[in-house]
């Protein structure tokens, strides 16, 4: 019987397995998950779990029984140390070596952390990637506490938000310019950079970290490089992933910038294939990175299909969201290269949208509170159909009405 290991119990991995057994019912599965945790979803540990809101079982991806009654194995606690091409066997840190027909790499990635030169070894310099994460800032999350948190990208805001929810004294400092310099608009940082400020958050921008003040193993303080210092008891680093490419690159596999797939989600060897946050994939003619549920869920799924001989091909339909207080932000399209961002108010008070175009051509959305316009969007987008900036500039143009005539 054919067997298919999938490495990392990630989103993708998990929807590669769940996949695999759809299309067939009789081949070996194994997931093999580092974590002694049942495989869980990562986007809510810095929204919903850290405010309560979800418990652990709603943040498991499946429940325990769904993988003995699929017959999928699921090795927790141990992790894949390398690859064999040649006699198609990946070994274990048990010492365990399991054969693979096809190979599934789902290994995500992890948080990037301050240098240690800067003190980012510090007992309190915490990042927000897993679990554990998550569990550990819970119970350093306490009213009055100050948290600087380091870098304005969604896992800081969240972050900061969360933390300002529980009554922490918050600064988020971004090197940059601007909040979301690298992921969102002009406009969608200063809707983000008020909401903030109105929960009692400091915003630090264009600011740089000289290095952070340590006494008895924990910081202190924070300098900065025009020489203030900030007074912390706790600080989180949110300043993006780096994918997990050991393996394959130990393994000869081409990797740059993550593990390069084909459109099918092949790798360069054609018994290995990779889907999720570790991927780089050709996208818009470009080869990208997508940090997405939706770009690990689809891609497993295509990936599934073609281990079993359907010879599918991956185009990605990115979608996005952030949960920050009262607001949420749904994005549907990749804005990369984007020249201009019309600003359509949308119907609910409050509630509004920014539209962004690359040479006349609509490429994605960020929605403020308007989940009408998203949705409406996302089918647009989906169809890869035409609306041009002076129709979204123009209040009387009818987004429903020219949806419905898209469906037909």
């Amino acid at each position: 019987m054919p067997h298919t290991v999938i490495i990392g119990g990630s989103h993708a991995g998990v929807a590669a397995a769940a996949a695999l057994r759809q299309h067939n019912a009789e081949m070996d599965i194994t997931i093999v998950c580092a974590e002694n945790e049942l495989p869980y979803q990562r986007p809510p540990l810095s929204k919903a779990y850290m405010s309560g809101e979800m418990s652990l079982d709603r943040l498991r991806l499946r429940p325990a029984e769904w993988y003995d009654e699929n017959r999928i194995a699921l090795r927790l606690g141990d992790s894949a140390t390398s690859i064999d091409r040649g006699t198609q066997h990946v070994h274990l840190a048990s010492g365990e070596r399991l054969n693979y027909d096809a190979l599934v790499l789902a290994t995500g990635g992890d948080a990037r952390r301050l240098a240690t030169e800067m003190g980012g070894n510090l007992a309190n310099i915490r990042v927000m990637r897993t679990l554990a994460d998550a569990d550990g800032l819970m119970e350093l999350m306490k009213p009055g506490r100050k948290l600087v948190v380091i870098g304005g990208g969604y896992i800081g805001l969240e972050a900061a938000a969360e933390a300002a929810k529980k009554g922490l004294d918050v600064t988020v400092i971004e090197a940059a310019e601007r909040i979301l310099n690298r992921v969102a608009c002009k406009e969608t940082a200063d809707a983000f950079r008020a909401l903030h400020a109105a929960h009692g958050v400091t915003i630090l921008e264009n600011t740089r970290i000289e290095r952070l003040i340590g006494s008895g193993g924990n910081a202190t303080a924070i300098r900065l490089a025009d020489g203030q210092v900030l007074p912390l008891d706790l600080a989180i680093v949110g300043i993006g992933i780096t994918p997990n490419v050991e393996l394959a690159e130990a393994a000869g596999l081409e990797v740059a910038a993550g593990v390069v797939v084909d459109d099918h989600g092949r790798t360069s060897d054609p018994s290995i294939y990779a889907a999720g946050d570790c991927t780089v994939l050709p996208f818009d003619n470009m080869p990208t990175r997508l940090e997405s549920v939706q770009n690990a869920h689809d891609q497993a799924a295509v990936v599934a299909a073609n281990i079993c001989g359907m010879d599918k091909t991956y185009r990605p339909n990115p979608w996005f969201w952030s949960d920050q207080y009262d607001m949420k932000l749904q994005i549907a399209g990749l804005n990369r290269g984007y020249d201009s961002v019309v600003v359509r108010p949308g119907k609910r008070d409050g509630s509004v949208s920014h539209f962004y175009f690359r040479q006349g051509r609509f490429i994605a959305v960020d929605c403020l509170n308007d989940a009408a316009t998203y949705a409406m969007c996302r089918k647009f987008l989906d169809a890869g159909a035409e609306i041009t900036p002076y129709q979204i500039a123009d209040p009387e143009f009818d987004l429903r009405a020219a949806m419905k005539a898209l469906q037909g």
